[in-house]
């Protein structure tokens, strides 16, 4: 902090004591030193005139829809909901909408209630996208990551705005805020009320969405979160008064017992651990989804558990689609060092972030398996190198 900002905060501090208004000092003061850290931290992500451009647009439009990837998580989720929350502090009407179902492990998120599925109420879906006068796409950087509603997305005449942390975007807007660099878009989003100057405002429905995006993105902050800003935000957050151990209990000790055995069933007996390349793979078959009783979600986190054994440095999780034939989703997981998200370009028809990646193959099990165990020989050039 600037001289200056020291000898202010001293006196503000020093009267705030001496006066019989002192509380009211005391939040000035606060208010003084957030604003000198955000500067300090770089906490504000636009300019000046960004910011005035994203403020007029959002004055202007009426009809506002608020979407996020196919099969959302905790980040998606999490984020669509906190900026609705913001545009309602605004005296707007957004609409939520998500391609499809979302864990039960975030059902229980502070006005998820609200949230209109495009699977389940087409129609309605089409109609709000159709007539938005600004639609917000939050967490993905390409429509094809809508799926089935990427249609109606495309030819929805309102502006486009995105907001995303994921490498080459390439959706047409009228404003972007691309941070590949930070840990989720739940952190953009905290990032753009903050500057906006609206944090102190928001409730802690709102710091519960973000906490909660933030977290899952980050494995319980264990992974992409090595920054000291990221602490500030969340003891920003904190200042709402809400139970962060409690958001922790309800995402990740949230599973049936069928989904307990599911999972010790899928490392004990499907798990292939290859020591010499510091690779790890694991199937999920229709068949063994089936005998579990398996819901969406269930799988949730699985793929990083192989990275908790010795001197691993890739975990690859194989699943297999519930509806469709020869179609494997692929989930991809490295250590820092190691990138996989090259990995999922070059082999399953996908891409993402340096150490969480994910993708798909259009063939059988048996085949996504040989191609992995393919990926996975490219993988170890890299690790000896």
């Amino acid at each position: 902090m600037p001289d200056g900002g020291n000898v202010f905060c001293k006196q503000v501090l020093k009267q705030s004591v001496a006066s019989p208004n002192g509380g009211r000092l005391e939040g000035a003061l606060i208010i003084f030193i957030n604003y000198q850290l955000s500067i300090i931290l770089n906490i504000n992500l636009l300019s000046k005139t960004q910011l005035e451009c994203l403020q007029k647009l959002i004055a202007t439009a009426q009809h506002i829809v608020i979407c996020c990837h196919k099969s959302p998580d905790g980040d998606a989720i999490g984020a669509s909901l906190a900026w609705a929350e913001y545009l309602q502090s605004l005296s707007k009407n957004p609409k939520v909408i998500v391609p499809d179902a979302y864990p039960d492990f975030l059902q229980w998120l502070p006005h998820s209630e609200r949230i209109i599925r495009y699977d389940k109420h087409q129609e309605k879906c089409d109609e709000l996208l159709a007539g938005a006068e600004l639609i917000f796409c939050l967490d993905f950087n390409t429509t094809s990551r809508v799926a089935d509603m990427q249609a109606a997305l495309d030819a929805s005449p309102a502006k486009i705005i995105m907001f995303d942390h994921h490498l080459a975007p390439s959706i047409n807007t009228v404003f972007s805020v691309s941070e590949p660099h930070l840990s989720s878009t739940s952190e953009i989003i905290f990032r753009l009320v903050w500057q906006l100057g609206a944090f102190e405002t928001m409730s802690n429905h709102f710091a519960v969405c973000i906490y909660c995006g933030m977290m899952t993105d980050t494995g319980a902050f264990t992974y992409s979160s090595s920054y000291g800003e990221i602490y500030y935000i969340l003891s920003q957050l904190l200042t709402k008064h809400f139970d962060k151990d409690e958001v922790y209990r309800k995402v990740y000790n949230n599973y049936s017992d069928s989904c307990i055995r599911m999972r010790g069933y899928v490392m004990y007996q499907k798990l292939q651990v290859f020591a010499d390349q510091h690779a790890s793979y694991f199937t999920i078959t229709r068949e063994d989804m089936q005998r579990f009783y398996f819901m969406k979600g269930d799988a949730e986190g699985l793929v990083n558990e192989p990275l908790r054994i010795k001197n691993m440095r890739l975990s690859i999780s194989l699943r297999e689609d519930t509806e469709k034939d020869n179609l494997v989703w692929v989930s991809l997981r490295s250590v820092s060092g190691y990138a996989c998200n090259k990995l999922a370009e070059d082999f399953f028809n996908g891409g993402g972030h340096p150490n969480a990646s994910g993708g798909h193959l259009d063939c059988s099990m048996q085949e996504a398996e040989q191609i992995t165990r393919q990926a996975i020989l490219h993988f170890a050039k890299q690790v000896d190198k």
